[in-house]
């Protein structure tokens, strides 16, 4: 069973690639159907767990792709990177005024007595990844309408990815750095 959620929490950082190669072979419409049927097994498996975030992030994919199963398009199936990056854009900017923010809920874990320091640093982290979820979500909406699927599946597929990475490495020495103090 961990296999299988490992392979199915793993196919979404795939999709550009399955989509990019999907469409080399198939209808949109039968590339749909094949997320579709990963989306829904990842929303039953999500039962098993308490986190939320997670199912509104499947529920809003299975939303998506029963559009873009109507819609039967190439284009409809090149948005679905748009959409996480909005779903999760509204995730942390709707934390931001209805606190604890998804960043502080994730500090609490290592520090359960987060000084208020640490709330507000926790509040700036989130306004950051704000700021980026809606940058990158411009950028999918971008690829989708205005470049080729090969630009776009090396966008959402690999740069977009590197970026978060960079953010995450990022952020995490400013971590370091402005809380030395801390240690």
């Amino acid at each position: 069973m961990r296999f299988l959620t490992f392979i199915l929490d793993l196919l979404p950082l795939l999709y550009p690639f399955i989509v990019y190669f999907g469409l080399q072979n198939y209808r949109p419409r039968q590339v749909i159907i094949a997320v579709l049927v990963v989306l829904f097994v990842r929303f039953v498996l999500s039962f098993r767990s308490n986190k939320a975030n997670e199912k509104t992030l499947i529920l809003a994919g299975l939303v998506f792709c029963a559009a873009a199963l109507w819609h039967n398009s190439e284009i409809s199936l090149l948005f679905y990177p748009v959409l996480i990056n909005f779903t999760l854009l509204m995730l942390f900017v709707i934390s931001l005024f209805h606190p604890p923010t998804i960043i502080e809920r994730i500090a609490r874990f290592q520090h359960p007595d987060l000084p208020a320091e640490g709330v507000r640093y926790t509040r700036q982290v989130t306004i950051v990844w704000s700021l980026f979820f809606f940058c990158n979500g411009l950028i999918a909406c971008l690829t989708a309408l205005f470049c080729s699927i090969e630009y776009w599946s090396l966008y959402n597929g690999l740069i977009a990815y590197l970026l978060m990475g960079v953010l995450m490495g990022v952020e995490y020495l400013v971590r370091i750095k402005t809380q030395a103090h801390v240690r």
